[in-house]
């Protein structure tokens, strides 16, 4: 049946978006979500697993009722539960979920007060202003609904990176097993890292076109071919996204990678370059009249400009071209240069595993220290620490500290910002701790003056260090809480202390442009995974690829510090707000 681990994810992600529709217990409704993401990140394939007769083994998070649906799942392709769920709500209602903006609380108050069941209903609804008129929506959330459903409707489905990269990289190892495949990428926005992708345009080089055409087409998560000639191919997963793939003979393949990789308005400026050399590029090479004089490598391509490479996540005709041609391109960050994780969460909160746990698998990561940064007590669905439960798991910290070798734990919050600007916990927890992260979870509606006016006030407080996951979005879910992000960004440099760049696969919060005007600046910035496991910290990666995309090199960001440095940044931080008191 070719039930794939991001199959078993997607229904558990399902079940749990009717049982938050229905205002089920919101325990019960994360526990799936929480599956959801422990099976996706997952490094087996779970079905082909269970049909070899091995035991599922023990998953963090999964006790038996969960692991009895995954194994029903595995061998079906479905479960009763989600069956019996699905009978209890119109079958097109979960549907709006996927609508940018909304959430389960949001789908209820339009079903049941609008009658809305489909997201063209809700069009026509929003379209006639009657969405406007329930409480918590109000004119700019029913444009934004609008602007997303228009946009839905017409086809222009973009699924987040992480997603992405889990179906291209299968695709690429089935490419890879095809004889004669010399070369294979995934190009196009995937490679550009952009946070959210549209669609996978594979590059592959080979002697001959005909077996790889063959082999791609064989593939077994294909949902439907939508094309198929001698050197180009388009179909669209099980999944819904759509692959089309380019075969090239392998001394193009530097000029088509360049070409699929884009961005389009990158492509156009290099073209235009080149006509001013007297030059002509396509996909098959860098041409001077007829005769082709580079192509076989991206870096031939740009030589032939002029140029040194340019890396895939600076193709966006924002500079780089300039900054190539005058020496300045930056020394992006890489993946090794990170040497800690400022944000996770353990089973003490709303995480799935130990202390313990956390810290071997963040120094099998190859990072040397991670701070636990357990809720507040005002994220009650999140099992919040209060004061008193906070001062003890610091104790815990310091305990396994004590005997930890070769990383240590830092001791952190990720405290609520509450409404007015305050935080979620009293000062003589804070002066406890290594570093508090604050955040806002809640009132996500409030107008721009006052939620920017929030953010403010929370950063001048004493013990304040970083700005988590600054502005909230969820990709695909929710929009950015509205804020003057030029005003919070000033505010951050002024108090000195820091920005997150979550790397969470729903969040990649901040975005690319917030990051470089944050740098210019003189802001370091903190690439976190929010890890709620072990596996979450294989999402530092994108992290890494959304602060590449923001022009970040290492000096920019906070955890490519030893924790050495890292301790003395954060005492000058907190230091500083003392200071301005």
């Amino acid at each position: 049946m070719n039930v794939t681990n991001a199959d078993i994810a997607a229904i558990f992600e399902e079940i749990a978006d009717i049982l938050a529709i229905e205002n089920a217990n919101p325990y019960r409704v994360r526990a799936y979500r929480n599956a959801a993401r422990v099976v996706r990140a997952f490094g087996g394939d779970i079905a082909t697993l269970l049909e070899s007769g091995r035991e599922l083994p023990k998953l963090p998070g999964i006790g038996q009722d969960l692991a009895a649906k995954i194994r029903e799942i595995a061998a079906t392709g479905t479960c009763a539960l989600r069956q019996r769920l699905r009978r209890q709500v119109p079958p097109a209602l979960v549907e709006l979920l996927d609508v940018t903006g909304l959430g389960p609380k949001r789908v209820r108050l339009l079903y049941h007060d609008l009658g809305v069941e489909t997201p063209e209903q809700l069009l026509q609804a929003a379209g006639e202003g009657r969405v406007r008129r329930l409480h918590g929506f109000g004119v700019k959330t029913e444009a934004r609904l609008l602007q997303a459903l228009t946009s839905r409707i017409a086809g222009e489905h973009r699924v987040p990176l992480a997603e992405a990269a889990l179906q291209a990289e299968s695709l690429v190892a089935h490419l890879r097993d095809c004889p004669g495949v010399s070369e294979v990428d995934v190009a196009g926005s995937f490679r550009r890292m952009r946070d959210t992708v549209g669609d996978l345009d594979f590059v592959v080089a080979a002697r001959r076109a005909a077996p790889v055409m063959q082999h791609f087409l064989a593939y077994d998560r294909i949902g439907e071919v939508i094309s198929s000639g001698p050197t180009r191919a388009s179909m669209v997963l099980q999944s819904g996204l759509q692959v089309d793939l380019r075969v090239i003979r392998r001394a193009s393949y530097g000029a088509a990678l360049v070409y699929f990789t884009g961005s389009k308005a990158h492509t156009i400026a290099i073209r235009k370059l080149a006509r001013e050399h007297g030059l002509k590029i396509n996909e098959y090479g860098v041409f001077r009249g007829e005769r082709r004089i580079a192509g076989d490598t991206e870096a031939s391509v740009y030589a032939a400009l002029d140029l040194p490479w340019i890396a895939p996540e600076l193709r966006e005709d924002r500079g780089e071209l300039e900054a190539a041609a005058e020496g300045r391109l930056p020394h992006l960050v890489e993946r090794d240069d990170l040497r800690g994780d400022l944000h996770a969460h353990t089973r003490a909160s709303d995480g799935l595993a130990t202390l313990e746990e956390m810290a071997a698998a963040a120094r099998a990561d190859g990072l040397e220290y991670l701070a636990i940064t357990e809720h507040s007590p005002s994220l009650t669905v999140a099992h919040g620490l209060d004061g008193k439960r906070l001062l003890r798991h610091i104790d815990k910290i310091d305990r396994l500290n004590a005997r930890l070798k070769g990383i240590t734990l830092l001791k952190g919050v990720e405290v609520d910002i509450l409404r007015d600007g305050s935080l979620d916990l009293p000062d003589d927890v804070l002066a406890r701790l290594d570093l508090v992260a604050g955040a806002i979870h809640s009132h996500f509606d409030l107008p721009r003056a006052d939620q920017t006016r929030r953010l403010l006030r929370a950063m001048e407080h004493r013990y304040f260090s970083i700005l988590a996951h600054p502005t909230g979005r969820l990709l695909g879910q929710r929009q950015p809480y509205d804020i003057d992000i030029d005003a919070v960004i000033d505010g951050v440099r002024r108090r000195g202390c820091f920005l997150e760049l979550n790397a969470q696969s729903q969040r990649l919060d901040l975005v690319d442009t917030y990051c470089r005007q944050a740098a210019r600046q003189g802001i370091l910035i903190s690439i976190d995974t929010d890890a709620h496991s072990p596996a979450d910290f294989g999402n530092l990666r994108f992290g890494v690829g959304q602060a590449r995309r923001g022009w970040l090199e290492k000096k920019d960001v906070l955890n490519s510090r030893t924790l050495g440095q890292l301790r003395k940044l954060l005492h000058r931080c907190h230091r500083h707000a003392a200071g301005s008191a």
